[in-house]
């Protein structure tokens, strides 16, 4: 059941839940995304239907629906009660904050939690949570596969406590966004030895945007992209105070470990034209798989074709100046 932008109220939901408390088994998928009217009060109503035994919903998405810790702490309740259904829980852009978060965890360290994706983008989360939220999964660490935390204050004190969960050979992570983080050096390393330790299972990583990693955090991680055992297919590290230097260690590395990686995403960093003929020799290594490549802004259309060659697509190619 999709009902974005519908603008519901207290009163639909109530009259929502009690249909659904009346015929509750069959529903799998439920979202309520971009319902601003709905708050807290609305969701209360919904929470009376999740924790009925009969359910079985396996997608909860309910993205910017103007939610906050009262909702969290009744939907933690709720999913205590059942917690083996649910599959992906969606509640990204409402104001959560830490003190909402924690009723959260309970569910998410239950053995019986079945969890597969966590969104939680710009939930006004911090340290606290992070924290929280890393004791959880090292206690059920093997059945989440994507995790979005962007935009929040995670900062270096706050990821740490999460690379316990990431080196766990339990850990079976595939998927991890940390946009915006407000993470250093610090969090790189730590990272990198996280993935070292278990390196097998991650194919996405995004450390985008005000995460001031620079070039002595990237060279951390390519000591994971390097290791044979790395599967990882997409790398973004947009706008992270990068140079030559990084560029240069990502390139080595990847020759040494050419296979897997697909997209690489190096944009609104301090690197030069000569960057980009590294990384368009790196295309046309015979191992690469790299297809699309954004890097460095300014380059003219014609430059652009001239630098990538066929097996670069032409929407990668017009990406990589874009």
């Amino acid at each position: 059941m999709r009902l974005e932008d519908c603008s519901l109220s207290e009163i639909s939901c109530e009259a929502l839940s009690a249909a659904l408390k009346n015929n509750p088994s069959n529903l799998k998928e439920l979202v309520l995304s971009r319902n601003y009217k709905l708050q807290d009060t609305g969701f209360l109503y919904l929470c009376d239907f999740l924790k009925s035994p009969d359910c079985r919903l396996q997608t909860l998405r309910f993205w910017r629906c103007s939610l906050s810790e009262i909702s969290c702490e009744a939907l933690g309740a709720a999913l205590k009660f059942n917690p083996s259904n649910l599959r992906e829980l969606n509640l990204c852009r409402n104001n959560l904050q830490d003190s909402g978060f924690l009723h959260l965890c309970d569910f998410l360290k239950s053995p019986d939690c079945r969890l597969q994706i966590l969104r939680l983008k710009r939930c006004s989360l911090s340290k606290i949570s992070c924290e929280a939220l890393g004791s959880a999964l090292k206690s059920n660490p093997s059945n989440l596969t994507e995790l979005n935390l962007s935009e929040n204050n995670l900062q270096d004190s706050g990821f740490l406590h999460l690379c316990g969960f990431l080196e766990s050979k339990d850990c079976r992570l595939q998927a991890l966004w940390l946009m915006s983080c407000s993470l250093s050096e610090i969090s790189c390393k730590a990272l990198a030895t996280a993935l070292k330790n278990n390196p097998s299972n991650l194919t996405e990583l995004d450390l985008s945007v005000n995460n001031n990693l620079q070039d002595s955090g990237v060279l951390h991680l390519c000591g994971f992209l390097e290791s044979p055992d790395c599967r990882l297919q997409t790398l973004r590290l947009i706008n992270c105070n990068l140079s030559k230097i990084s560029c240069d260690a990502l390139v080595t590395a990847l020759n040494l470990n050419p296979s897997h990686l697909t997209e690489l995403d190096l944009r609104n960093n301090n690197l030069q034209s000569s960057d980009v003929q590294q990384l368009h020799d790196l295309v046309k290594s015979p191992n690469s798989k790299l297809k699309t490549l954004r890097s460095v802004e300014g380059w003219s259309q014609s430059s652009c074709f001239q630098m990538f060659g066929p097996k670069v697509s032409l929407r990668a190619k017009m990406q990589s100046f874009l």
